[in-house]
């Protein structure tokens, strides 16, 4: 017989769809509502507990995939969200402010392409004006593009692309943002699996993600001092548009996980909402590692 408890228990492995999954290919940098499966960001599950109560939040990448996940469940902790996205993805970042509205806090979207310093700079201006500070920085948006055919096949234009878009933003950002982070601040990275196992066809992605790890670690000793927290998330393979949009082939995607499928956006959230919350206040420097089983140092 199923005890209540047993009966409340999730099995990770058949929690969310696993591959194969139906060929697909968009244009990058991708839409959620052209994807099969849909991505779940936690609109149905993600229930909040008050963490963030009254945080002031700026998240890139916000409008789909893990950007959309956090800022979701930022919200719902109680966080007022200023995201940014590409201007083609207008539409999936008008459901993210939806989102965040919803659950009854402020959500402004910001077209900015984080590849200039000068946007960079004025989106953490825009913040601080829009919401009346900053505490929390997420460092998400990231660019990727697969080459099969190996380093011959990065062209300069894709590697300036991968690099300033993943790693100069993040500098920027971080950088404008120190001015207005409070002691109890915090800054959140997104790395990857990728920074300590790359795959040849990412090559130059992988380079970013292993940046963004040493970054964090550095980031958090030089802010120790001043009370402002450092750390990253480092997800495995996830579900969101910029899969079909830059692999090859995404029909079998997630399946070397030890789980054997990608995580959901949903997945990822409650470990950007554990390390900007309280209930991490003597963990900087850290990776939390997101990756479905696959080991990492």
């Amino acid at each position: 017989m199923t005890s209540p408890e047993e009966s409340r228990l999730i099995d990770p492995v058949k929690l969310h769809p696993r591959p194969p999954f139906p060929g697909q290919d968009q244009e990058h940098p991708g839409w959620t509502e052209a994807m099969d499966p849909r991505p779940d960001h936690g609109e149905d599950s993600y229930r909040g507990h008050d963490l963030l109560r009254g945080r002031k939040a700026l998240v890139t990448g916000g409008d789909s995939g893990i950007g959309r996940a956090v800022c979701l469940a930022f919200a719902r902790e109680g966080a007022d969200v200023v995201f940014t996205h590409l201007p083609e993805e207008s539409g999936d970042a008008d459901e993210t402010a939806r989102l965040v509205r919803e659950a009854g806090r402020t959500a402004v979207a910001v077209a900015c392409d984080i590849r200039h310093e000068n946007e960079c700079t004025a989106l953490v201006d825009r913040t601080v004006g829009e919401l009346g500070g900053l505490d929390l920085l997420v460092n998400n948006a990231a660019y990727q593009m697969a080459q099969p055919d190996g380093i011959a096949a990065i062209t300069t234009e894709q590697f300036d692309r991968v690099m300033k878009t993943n790693l100069y933003g993040m500098f920027w950002l971080t950088k404008a943002a120190l001015a207005h982070l409070p002691r109890g601040g915090s800054v959140i990275n997104t790395a990857s699996v990728q920074g300590y196992q790359p795959s040849p066809h990412l090559l130059d992605y992988a380079m970013t993600k292993s940046a963004i790890v040493s970054f964090t670690h550095g980031l958090a000793q030089m802010l120790a001092s001043r009370g402002v927290r450092a750390n990253a998330v480092a997800p495995g393979p996830v579900w969101t548009p910029l899969i079909p949009a830059t692999m090859p082939d995404p029909t079998s995607f997630g399946a070397q996980s030890p789980l054997g499928r990608p995580a959901q956006p949903a997945e990822m959230a409650p470990a950007y909402v554990f390390l900007a919350s309280d209930r991490a206040s003597y963990i900087t420097g850290e990776i939390v590692n997101a990756t479905g089983g696959t080991p990492l140092p």
